[in-house]
């Protein structure tokens, strides 16, 4: 069978075999040490036709490192995605082969490639896929926590309710979660974090992982806050361990607090929406019981 693409076909999306050369390649970059890149990425990159990328500079340094001349860079960020979504399609019409790549790590994953690949999908072409570095996956290996379920959550909502909702949701998740988060901002983060889950809940804070001071913090999310006080600087990736299994309320705990959201001038959806939040409870049930 020959390589795989996709096209539309009554609203759905199906399989095809198509023998041409035009293909997306999407290409797992270093997340800190050079030695990182593949022969398989560097193959890719040297004879693709068009390299998309996240930042010219740095890929084209990224280029130069692995003895790559004379290619062809696309911007590709997350304010031109769109736009340059329409140029990887059109030169993928023409018969090209286009690389995707970003800062570090593989694209589309927190980071801009996920409506590229969409588009190309639609637009009936093969995605190709050159793994390798992968800065979740290195945390969560390396955390010594549970690693047979985890989850993405990437960064979380800066400030209001949307942070706080998130928050809420995570303190009752089961899974290892994966969090991305800067250096300034990772103290707040921690006694969010500590807020909403306890301060007992373990934590392992990877710091500038493959590079020249890569180091892995362990302990509880209280005792995290000092580490952060200490002017981090650098790539950083919290791994945070799951919650234990929680007993599911019963229905007078649901009413109760359906009561609370209520007295506070919430309408019976909203209330609904954050007694299935806070209490991990199926949104159906609370609003059938917010009705009663």
């Amino acid at each position: 069978m020959g390589p795989a693409c996709w096209r539309r076909a009554e609203g759905a999306v199906v399989s095809r075999t198509d023998g041409g050369s035009a293909r997306l390649m999407l290409v797992a970059t270093p997340i800190g040490n050079l030695g990182d890149l593949s022969p398989r990425a560097v193959e890719t990159l040297s004879t693709a036709d068009l390299v998309a990328c996240e930042d010219t500079r740095r890929t084209g340094r990224l280029l130069q490192h692995a003895g790559i001349v004379g290619s062809e860079l696309l911007r590709l960020d997350a304010h031109t995605e769109e736009r340059a979504a329409e140029t990887v399609v059109r030169r993928l019409d023409a018969g090209a082969i286009v690389a995707l790549v970003s800062d570090a790590g593989m694209p589309g994953i927190s980071d801009p490639g996920e409506r590229v690949v969409r588009r190309v999908v639609e637009a009936g072409h093969r995605v190709e896929v050159v793994p390798g570095p992968s800065a979740p996956v290195a945390a969560v290996a390396a955390s010594g926590l549970a690693g047979d379920r985890w989850c993405m959550e990437g960064f979380l909502p800066r400030k209001g309710s949307a942070r706080a909702g998130r928050l809420a949701e995570l303190s009752v998740e089961e899974r290892t979660m994966v969090i991305f988060e800067s250096p300034h901002r990772l103290a707040a983060t921690l006694v969010d974090l500590s807020t909403a889950m306890g301060g007992g809940r373990l934590l392992v804070v990877a710091r500038e992982m493959t590079k020249l001071h890569e180091e892995f913090w362990r302990g509880t999310l209280d005792e995290a806050v000092g580490f952060a006080s200490q002017g981090l600087k650098g790539e950083l990736v919290l791994v945070v361990e799951g919650s234990p299994p929680v007993a599911e309320a019963d229905d007078d705990r649901i009413r109760a607090v359906l009561a609370e959201a209520l007295d506070a001038g919430a309408s019976t959806r909203d209330a609904a929406d954050e007694v299935s939040r806070r209490l991990g409870v199926s949104r159906r049930r609370a609003y059938r019981l917010a009705l009663e």
